[in-house]
């Protein structure tokens, strides 16, 4: 049942059978005879029925419209450049041997960009000066322009609003704790999952970022700290989550390849702990999986947001190709697999889902697992029905769960005043 505040209309998003990513709709009756010429390995899309915002009007010249995501989505014209941070070792030194430089120069390199978080020629004085120039511009290229940049907390908390190359709007947020530094990232520009309590979601999905773009939101608050631009003296960048725009495994490879350079050792990345990184998720069941076959040392993190199918259907609308229970027997086997605690993110949201037969519900759920359970003061978005609980309701929340033995806690909420929740600051640029 649709909650009685949603005024939707039924579209269709597909996914992926094998990879749990969103695919293109199904083929053409001559298209669909191709792929099955193709033999029983090709994958096929999925059509999942899900409650998303009517798209209005007609696209205009340059954009496309995608089933089942609010809003319109525009074809990138071309990918974005070639950049080191896209290439393992290997493809670095051949890359920079391809023009007419010894191999060892991308060591120096990636020196400069992982290790001294500069991608700026005359900041490059053991390399010759008559190649700087044709090395930079070839393998650093700017990918990310500052647009917008607000600050809150004495100036510990940075929410930056970045264009891309082709123009697409991406967020990241720095957060400076006594202890720790976080970065906030963005792995797509907008999002196709459709929550509706999340202006990305509401906004639709541009495309996915690279590897690259990806890394350069945290080189860039890394150079930041370096430089003491950040209240409280020098310092690095020591966790990186991916819980700002888009959808993390819908963008498996560049993800993937992004964990990688942020958390192999100077000077192929960036040399932060795999154990700092967190891989946030709406519960893409098979790419799930895959991480787990990965082996890496990374937290998964559940957007749960329901422990019900009912409820989960309108909030989570991928929930409708995989429920409750497959998501998180998809979180156990990561747990069992990496010796990982999970984190289940539930964003609390007034008289939605914030019942205590929900928390006792929850905590059922969760009892006896390698878990705990972030609860998230919503952060509303201007002009939206939704909106974060009471604080009676979030004590008694926190208090079922802890009864069922569920660690939890309730996240610090920063940045509300500089529209700190993922997607704001772009949807008040658009």
């Amino acid at each position: 049942m649709v909650h009685p505040i949603l005024v939707w209309q039924p579209q269709k998003i597909f996914y992926n059978e094998r990879s749990g990513v969103p695919a293109q709709p199904s083929p053409s009756p001559d298209r669909a005879a191709g792929a099955q010429a193709a033999g029983p390995g090709s994958a096929s899309p999925v059509s999942l029925t899900l409650a998303s915002a009517p798209l209005a009007g007609e696209p205009a010249a340059g954009e496309i419209l995608i089933p089942g995501v609010k809003g319109r989505t525009r074809r990138p014209a071309a990918k974005p450049p070639r950049h080191l941070a896209d290439l393992p070792m290997d493809e670095r030194r051949a890359a920079v041997a391809g023009l007419g430089q010894p191999p060892f120069r991308a060591s120096q390199l990636s020196r400069h960009f992982f290790g001294r978080y500069t991608d700026q020629a005359d900041e490059m004085s053991d390399l010759p000066r008559d190649s700087r120039d044709a090395l930079t511009e070839s393998l650093l290229p700017q990918l990310l322009t500052a647009d917008r940049e607000l600050v809150c907390d004495g100036g510990t908390t940075r929410k930056t609003l970045w264009h891309t190359f082709d123009g697409a709007l991406v967020e990241s947020v720095l957060m400076r704790y006594p202890d720790r530094v976080t970065m906030c990232v963005s792995s797509q520009a907008g999002c196709g999952m459709a929550c509706p309590f999340c202006a990305t979601g509401q906004a639709g999905l541009t495309r996915n970022l690279s590897t690259a773009e990806i890394v350069a939101q945290v080189v860039a608050g890394a150079r930041l700290l370096a430089d003491g631009e950040v209240p409280g003296g020098p310092g690095r960048v020591s966790n990186v989550v991916f819980m700002g725009m888009g959808e993390p495994l819908a963008n498996y490879a560049a993800v993937l390849a992004a964990v990688r350079r942020l958390t192999d050792p100077v000077p192929e990345g960036m040399g932060i702990s795999q154990r700092s990184v967190t891989v946030s998720t709406v519960g893409l069941v098979p790419a799930i999986a895959r991480l787990a076959a990965e082996r890496l040392s990374v937290t998964l993190a559940v957007s749960l947001h329901a422990p019900d199918d009912e409820l989960r259907d309108t909030l989570v609308p991928v929930n409708r190709r995989w429920k409750v229970s497959e998501v998180l027997d998809a979180a156990w086997a990561y747990a069992d697999a990496t010796g990982r605690r999970i984190s289940i993110e539930y964003a609390l949201i007034r008289d939605v889902n914030d019942q205590a037969w929900r928390a006792d519900l929850l905590g059922s759920l969760l009892a006896g697992r390698l878990v705990h359970v972030n609860l998230i003061p919503l952060n509303p978005t201007p002009g939206s029905k939704w909106t974060a609980s009471r604080p009676e309701a979030q004590r008694e929340f926190v208090r079922r769960l802890e009864a069922h033995g569920v660690p939890v806690t309730v996240r610090d909420t920063r940045g509300r005043e500089i529209d700190g929740a993922c997607g704001q600051l772009a949807a008040s640029a658009r």
